[in-house]
């Protein structure tokens, strides 16, 4: 199989890595972290290099580009720990919107997010869900020919300066039913919605968001929209498998630096065998993780079935990964590791969040476990 970039990937890699190392230095992110950890004006830049629009299809404004570039940005953005919710907002609601919304929604919002104009985050997490997708508690009803959502998400990126939220709400069903969920686009802006925000372990923002008989739009009927939220959610992991991919080498590369100019008994400590080691196990994981990201991304055009249990299996891969790399990356570096004034310990919190989003390793080896009912998966 041929891992190759494209001449035109390899291009876009390139204007994403120089933004972040010019634009996104440390000093500008812990300033973005101080004051709220949101940046307009870091978002516009983004959305200046094109890149809000990047799976967005040409007919709204955007560029139409696949998985496989989507990997390439998240990698590069994992590179700067830009703490800004860029695959919540291009990739996941973007792509909800871009493959099931009513043609009029889509005109509506699409160009709009595009142009970085509009925030649009998915809003899913509930309190007792413990990562089950269908668990929905959140429920959606018509009045008069107006849909209306009631009920509360957790954990909403940018929740309290987004645009508007694509809910799952329950049309019927008991709340642990698949059937019976429908997604609907609430604006923060409407009657009824509340939100409280907050600053998360790693340097974004998140928020609570309550919903009282909010008005909303339906983009998906209780039918398909248990199904369309499976996909936005892996189309998440991935893009999350590979922001981890490029944290830790970047995480990596800050290590190694480290031993080879820390002195000790008069020599650099990356000299000595038992860390150099540790470093070569840390080289290991990252190529661990990095072989099944690209797998995961690969996948989403699969059947649901095999794109579910890829994402998964990349998901238990980059869980273990991303606790060992950061894990060694601070221990390596001592005391220094966990200030806040240095870089490696802003990345150790990232990856252990990243961990823990849309299903932690523990979860997503009992996910991968369901799915291999026919094999031991050795050979799957």
């Amino acid at each position: 199989m041929d891992f190759d970039f494209t001449e035109e990937q390899e291009q876009l890699r390139d204007a994403v890595r120089k933004w972040v190392a010019r634009s996104y230095a440390f000093e500008r992110r812990r300033a973005i972290v101080k004051a709220g950890g949101f940046s307009r004006e870091a978002w516009g830049e983004m959305a200046e290099l094109g890149l809000m629009g990047l799976a967005i299809p040409e007919a709204h404004g955007g560029m139409g580009f696949g998985p496989v570039e989507a990997m390439v940005v998240m990698e590069e953005l994992g590179r700067g720990i830009v703490v800004e919710p860029y695959a919540a907002v291009a990739l996941v609601a973007a792509g909800v919107l871009a493959r099931h919304a009513p043609e009029a929604v889509r005109q509506q919002w699409l160009p709009r997010i595009a142009a970085g104009e509009a925030l649009v985050v998915l809003a899913h997490q509930e309190r007792e869900a413990r990562y089950m997708l269908r668990h929905v508690t959140a429920t959606a009803r018509q009045d008069g020919g107006q849909w209306r959502v009631s009920g509360a998400k957790s954990i909403v990126p940018v929740g309290d300066q987004a645009d508007a939220y694509v809910v799952p709400a329950r049309v019927s069903g008991q709340v642990d039913d698949a059937r019976g969920i429908a997604l609907l686009l609430v604006e923060r802006g409407a009657a009824g919605v509340t939100t409280r925000g907050y600053p998360t372990q790693d340097g974004g923002r998140a928020a609570e968001v309550r919903f009282e008989e909010a008005p909303a739009t339906l983009l998906v009927g209780p039918e398909d929209g248990h199904f369309a939220l499976e996909e936005a959610v892996d189309v998440a992991i991935a893009a999350g498998c590979a922001e981890a991919v490029g944290a830790m080498e970047q995480l990596f590369a800050v290590t190694v630096d480290y031993l080879n100019t820390r002195k000790q008994f008069g020599v650099p400590i990356g000299t000595f065998q038992a860390l150099r080691h540790r470093v070569a196990d840390m080289k290991m994981q990252l190529e661990l993780g990095r072989s099944m990201s690209y797998f995961a991304t690969l996948k989403l055009g699969d059947d649901p079935a095999q794109r579910r249990r890829a994402v998964s299996q990349a998901k238990v891969q980059l869980g273990q990964s991303m606790r060992y790399v950061g894990q060694q990356a601070i221990q390596l570096h001592g005391g220094i590791g966990i200030t806040d004034e240095y870089v490696a310990g802003h990345y150790f919190k990232r990856l252990t969040c990243l961990e823990l989003s849309f299903g932690d390793t523990l979860h997503h080896l009992g996910e991968v476990s369901a799915r291999m009912q026919d094999t031991a998966g050795v050979f799957a």
